[in-house]
C-alpha cells in the first residue's frame, strides 16, 4: 500500500541555505509549507562580517514574491525552537502537520570549532533544538514524521576498507549461546568537529524517541552541498538563495567556483587527498521528498538514507573546475585541523532504489554558480576566502 502524501509540511530553519529551496519546493508540489526560523543565520553574518554574495530578501519580501509568482502563500513563524518547546508544541497543535523537516541547527564545522563560545553554542542549540522538537512531538501527540538534515561527517573522515553504510553496521557478536552471531547496531561515531559531534548526539536522541515513543524519524546524512539556485530560487533575484564563498560558510566546492570566478587560483588545502562525499542543491532538496513521500511506520527504528551522489577528493574537484575554466591551482598549507588523506566510499542505496539519478560534477551544471559569482563580483570580500589564522577550525560546511 503506497504512503499518502504529506499535505501539510513544517520546515524548521527554513530561511537557511537548505531550508528556503526546500520550502519552495514543498509548496510548489502543492503542499501546505510553514517556515519555522529565528533567523539567526542573519544574525550571525553580522557577528562574523560575512554576507552571502547573492543579496538576500527579508523573509517578508521572500514569501510575498514567492506567493506573487506562484499564488501559493507560505506561512512564516519566528520561533527559535531551540528555546521554547511549548510554543513549538502549540505550533504543532495548530498545523498537525504531516512531516516537519529539521533544519533548524547551527550549520558549519568551521565555525562551531572557532572558539569556546562558538562551541557551546553549536552543543547547545543543535541539541535542543532537536530534543524540543521531539519533546513536542511527544506532548502534542500528533502523529508527524520527522526528516532531519544530518551529515556524513558522523561517520568520520579517516580511511575505511569498506562502504559506508545508511545508518547501520552488521557486526559479529560472539556468545557461548549463540555462536557468530549477526546483529546490526549504530555505525560507530567519529565526529570530526563540533558541529559533526553534535549530529551524532542527535543519532542518540533519534534512537531514543524511536524506539521509546515510537516517533517515526527520518535521518538523512548528507554531503557536502555545492551549487547555489535550484530551478525555483531562479526563477526572480527575490527568490534567490545564499551563496557563502567564505572560510567559515562556503563549501569547498563553492569556494572553488567564487575564485575560478574571479580568476583567483583555486586553493586547495594541504595536497587536497581530503576524500568528501557531494550533492548538488538541487539533488538535496529532491531526496528530502523522496523522505517525506517515504517515512517509517511507527515502531519502526530510525530510517537512516545516506543522501550523497559521489565521492571525490578536493584535488579532483579543483581540477573538473580547473580543465573546465582556466584557473591555476594553488596549494595552500592546510588551515584546518584534518587529516592529509583519507578514503571514503558511501552508499546511497536507498534513494537510488526510490529513482534518485544524482547530478554529478562532471556533469558541469556548476557553471551557473560561476556565472551568478561573476555577476556580483564587485561586492567580493577577497580577504573572507580563506581562513584568518591557521588551525581555526576543521571540516567542511555541509
Amino acid at each position: 500500500m503506497p504512503n499518502e502524501l504529506p499535505q501539510t509540511v513544517l520546515v524548521l530553519g527554513g530561511d537557511g541555505f537548505c531550508g528556503w529551496p526546500t520550502a519552495l519546493d514543498q509548496s510548489d508540489r502543492g503542499r501546505n509549507v510553514v517556515i519555522v526560523d529565528n533567523l539567526s543565520r542573519r544574525k550571525i553574518d553580522a557577528e562574523l562580517g560575512t554576507a552571502s554574495l547573492t543579496p538576500i530578501q527579508s523573509p517578508e519580501r521572500r514569501l510575498e514574491a514567492w506567493r506573487a509568482l506562484s499564488g501559493r502563500t507560505i506561512d512564516f513563524v519566528d520561533l527559535d525552537v531551540s528555546a521554547d518547546v511549548e510554543a513549538l508544541s502549540g505550533l504543532l497543535d495548530k498545523y498537525r502537520p504531516d512531516a516537519v523537516v529539521h533544519f533548524a541547527e547551527q550549520r558549519s564545522a568551521p565555525y562551531s570549532m572557532l572558539s569556546t563560545t562558538h562551541r557551546t553554542y553549536t552543543v547547545r542549540n543543535n541539541l535542543m533544538a532537536t530534543q524540543n522538537l521531539l519533546e513536542a512531538i511527544r506532548l502534542s501527540g500528533v502523529p508527524t514524521h520527522v526528516v532531519h538534515l544530518g551529515s556524513v561527517g558522523v561517520y568520520g573522515y579517516s580511511s575505511k576498507d569498506w562502504t559506508m553504510p545508511e545508518g547501520y553496521l552488521e557486526v559479529t557478536v560472539p556468545s557461548s549461546a549463540h555462536p557468530d552471531r549477526q546483529v546490526e547496531i549504530l555505525h560507530p561515531f567519529e565526529p570530526v568537529s563540533i558541529y559533526h559531534l553534535s549530529k551524532c548526539m542527535d543519532a542518540q536522541l533519534f534512537e531514543f524517541y524511536a524506539r521509546y515513543d515510537n516517533l517515526r524519524i527520518s535521518d538523512l546524512h548528507q554531503g557536502v552541498v555545492w551549487g547555489t539556485q535550484t530551478r525555483l530560487t531562479s526563477q526572480s533575484d527575490l527568490l534567490v538563495n545564499r551563496f557563502d564563498y567564505d572560510s567559515v560558510w562556503g563549501t569547498v566546492v563553492n569556494r572553488f567556483l567564487m575564485q575560478a570566478a574571479l580568476n583567483h587560483p583555486l586553493t586547495v588545502y594541504g595536497v587536497g587527498e581530503q576524500t568528501r562525499a557531494f550533492i548538488h542543491l538541487e539533488d538535496a532538496v529532491n531526496c528530502v521528498n523522496l523522505a517525506l513521500e517515504n517515512p517509517p511506520a511507527p515502531g519502526d527504528r530510525v530510517r537512516v538514507r545516506n543522501q550523497v551522489a559521489e565521492c571525490l577528493r578536493v584535488l579532483d574537484v579543483a581540477t573538473v573546475i580547473s580543465e573546465q575554466t582556466g584557473a591555476e591551482i594553488a596549494y595552500v598549507d592546510n588551515p584546518r585541523n584534518e587529516q592529509a588523506q583519507n578514503t571514503l566510499s558511501v552508499t546511497n542505496k536507498s534513494f537510488s532504489d526510490l529513482g534518485f539519478t544524482p547530478t554529478l560534477l562532471r556533469d558541469g551544471i556548476w557553471r551557473e554558480s560561476v556565472e551568478i559569482a561573476q555577476r556580483f563580483r564587485v561586492d567580493v570580500d577577497l580577504d573572507r576566502i580563506l581562513p584568518a589564522r591557521p588551525g581555526a577550525h576543521a571540516g567542511e560546511s555541509v
